[in-house]
Parts: structure tokens; C-alpha cells; sequence
């Protein structure tokens, strides 16, 4: 068992009720504790991680299987990686007193942007959800990831790429996946097990490389990009304008009788700058 504390506030809670939307994940809102599948040099761990803490001042515990003490330190950098517990959420907070997102930031206050548990996973997911409604697209995902990845602890892997590339169309098909859907992640993976696509290297290559470098693959585009910077790199300046759901957030928190345009979104984001992605986060919150 393994303790850590972090600057406040972080609301713990709040992390576990998004994540919480996604049936693939394994945890307990009661009991304030998450179970996260990990890949620390090729080895599956799973890594329970319980609140014990209050918002302002947060502590948790970790609990693991008995592995190489070698990989401890890797494993604490990914935990912290993916929930974010090296910044500041009261600086955040506290640049959005001014705006008309305040409200939101009051509401939801101490939530950070969580990151999905792997680069590749969240290529996946990204692709997977594209132009569905959240429930289905939830529900398609989990299907894939039971039907290919594997369980450890009660807890499901997504599948390795290598897995991945060797499926067909008409297997992805039998799961309702369009024709097209299926090509963009059978093609996705084979060029990464070809070596021509590294989802590790990407964390240390600025934005616009990485849009440059992804919009290459076939059913990868402006929005999937974003998505991933965001949520699987943890960038914090994007916003996803497109996004129907930041629309109709914005549509609510306005009072508007219709969605935004996009001159009218435009118009919002300099007083929300450098934090692009926390009032994306905070309208999705809003409205989930």
C-alpha cells in the first residue's frame, strides 16, 4: 500500500462520477475508489486507487500486485500522468472567477481533466465514438473491448494493436460497427505495429505536429485529434468547436434559443485562454 498527497482542491468524487459513465471502467462512488488497467513495460497491472482525503486536501492510497519494486516509480508517474495530480486546480479555478463560465467552475469545482488510461486506447474510443449518441457509443466500445481485450482482476484491457490488425471487417461488422469504422481501426493499428505510427512518442511533440502527423491516417480528422489531445495527452488549450455537445452546453448556459455559431463561440475564447480544455470539460459536465 502506497500513500500520496496532492495540492487541493481535488475532487475526487466529481473524477469518479465522470468516469463512472463509462461501463468498461471498475469502481465504487460509495467507497471512493477506481481500479486502473495499466501497461508499465509491456506487463498488465492494475492499480486500485482509493480517496482518502477531502477536496481541499487530498490524499489516496494505492494498492498493487507484488511486482519488481523497479517498476514503482513508473507506476506512480502514470497514475499522476493520467490523473493529472501535478497541477495547480486552484489557478485554474481562480482564472475563470471573471467569466461567464464561473458558474460551471463553481459547480464542478476541483475537477480535473482525467486522461484515458493509454494514447492508443483513446485513438480507439475517439474513432469508435464518432457521430454516435455517448450511451451507444459507450455500449459499441464496451463490446469491442470485452469481445478482443482481456480481463485481470475483474478489471478489462483494450486490446494490443497486434491483436487488433489481426481482425477482419466482418468481425467488427457482427459487433455494429460501420464497414468504415472498422477499416480506420484495423488500418490504425497495422500502422503502428508496422512502426509507421508511435502513440508514445507523441506526448513530447507539440500540437500542431501531432495534428499534422495524425490527420495523415484515414478516419482521423479535426475532431478525433482534438479529442485525443485532450483527453489522452491532457493538452491544456483546446477546444472542440464542432463538438455538439459543447454547443448545446453553451446553448443552455447562455439561455440562447439555438446553438451558438461558430463566430459566437469564437468570440468566448480569449478570456478563456490558456485553459481551452477546462472550459470544454466544465460545459461537457454541465450537460452529462
Amino acid at each position: 500500500m502506497h500513500t500520496v498527497k496532492i495540492e487541493g482542491p481535488y475532487n475526487f468524487d466529481l473524477v469518479l462520477s465522470r468516469l463512472a459513465l463509462d461501463p468498461l471502467h471498475v469502481l465504487d462512488k460509495e467507497a471512493r475508489w477506481v481500479k486502473v488497467p495499466l501497461r508499465i513495460d509491456n506487463k498488465p497491472i492494475v492499480v486500485k486507487i482509493q480517496a482518502t482525503g477531502i477536496t481541499e486536501k487530498p490524499t489516496f492510497r494505492l494498492e498493487w500486485e507484488e511486482i519488481d519494486s523497479s517498476l514503482h516509480d513508473l507506476i506512480y508517474k502514470e497514475i499522476r500522468r493520467i490523473f493529472r495530480w501535478d497541477e495547480s486546480l486552484l489557478a485554474i479555478h481562480e482564472h475563470f472567477q471573471s467569466t461567464k463560465l464561473k458558474p460551471l467552475f463553481e459547480e464542478h469545482y476541483g475537477t480535473p481533466i482525467v486522461l484515458d488510461f493509454h494514447p492508443y486506447n483513446s485513438l480507439v474510443k475517439c474513432i469508435i465514438h464518432q457521430q454516435l449518441n455517448l450511451k451507444f457509443a459507450f455500449t459499441l466500445t464496451q463490446r469491442f473491448v470485452t469481445t478482443y481485450g482481456f480481463q485481470k482482476d475483474g478489471v478489462w484491457f483494450y486490446p494490443a494493436p497486434e491483436t487488433v490488425a489481426k481482425l477482419t471487417v466482418q468481425e467488427l461488422r457482427e459487433l455494429q460497427f460501420s464497414t468504415r469504422k472498422a477499416e480506420y481501426i484495423i488500418d490504425l493499428s497495422n500502422e503502428i505495429i508496422k512502426g509507421n505510427l508511435d502513440t508514445a512518442s507523441l506526448e513530447k511533440k507539440s500540437d500542431d505536429e501531432i495534428m499534422k502527423e495524425l490527420i495523415r491516417y484515414r478516419g482521423i480528422g479535426q475532431w478525433t485529434i482534438q479529442n485525443l489531445l485532450l483527453f489522452g495527452l491532457g493538452r491544456n488549450n483546446l477546444f472542440p468547436i464542432a463538438d455538439i455537445g459543447i454547443q448545446n452546453a453553451l446553448k443552455k448556459l447562455l439561455q440562447l434559443d439555438q446553438k451558438p455559431t461558430k463566430e459566437e463561440m469564437e468570440a468566448l475564447l480569449p478570456e478563456w485562454h490558456p485553459y481551452l480544455s477546462y472550459a470544454s470539460l466544465y460545459l461537457w459536465r454541465s450537460i452529462e
